[in-house]
């Protein structure tokens, strides 16, 4: 990255986002706790075809096996150019969390109602990282609620900025 210096502020360039696959459901469906990064073991066929955005996280979830974390229903496309090394679009990756960082999680997914969801994968200094959320499942109810909040909020937006300009 680069830094102009223009007068006695340092302004550093803007980077481009990078975020690869985009989990937007879950929000929706559930209520996040608490966020983590974690490094995704991925093939270069994998990697190629995300970069080409041929990646889908929308039924995707981690399970801790043993003393692994694993994400399961993460679809990765096959790459055009990838031939006889292309592998199953379906199969479970491997996700890199430090040894304590997974005791953490498994002590809180003994807790009841709690699971661990992808919710975006992106690229960080040229490596795939996925924001894994510990979350809790909402309800019907919970659910009117929030778009009842949203709704409010923007119409509390509405007003003030009518206000403001009245």
């Amino acid at each position: 990255m680069r830094a102009f210096f223009i007068g006695n502020e340092m302004k550093k360039k803007k980077e481009k986002s990078n975020i690869l696959v985009e989990n937007r459901k879950a929000r929706h469906d559930y209520t996040v706790i608490e966020a983590m990064e974690a490094g995704l073991v991925l093939t270069g066929t994998e990697i190629k075809a995300l970069r080409s955005g041929k990646g889908n996280l929308s039924d995707s979830f981690a399970r801790i096996e043993g003393s692994e974390v694993w994400v399961h229903h993460f679809y990765i496309g096959h790459y055009e150019q990838g031939n006889i090394y292309n592998v199953e679009t379906l199969r479970p990756r491997k996700l890199l969390l430090h040894g304590d960082e997974i005791r953490r999680l498994i002590g809180k997914t003994i807790e009841k109602g709690l699971t661990l969801i992808p919710m975006k994968v992106y690229l960080k200094e040229g490596r795939a990282k996925v924001d894994l959320a510990l979350a809790r499942g909402k309800h019907e109810y919970d659910k009117r609620d929030s778009i009842a909040e949203k709704e409010a909020d923007r119409t509390k937006e509405r007003v003030m900025k009518k206000l403001l300009e009245d």
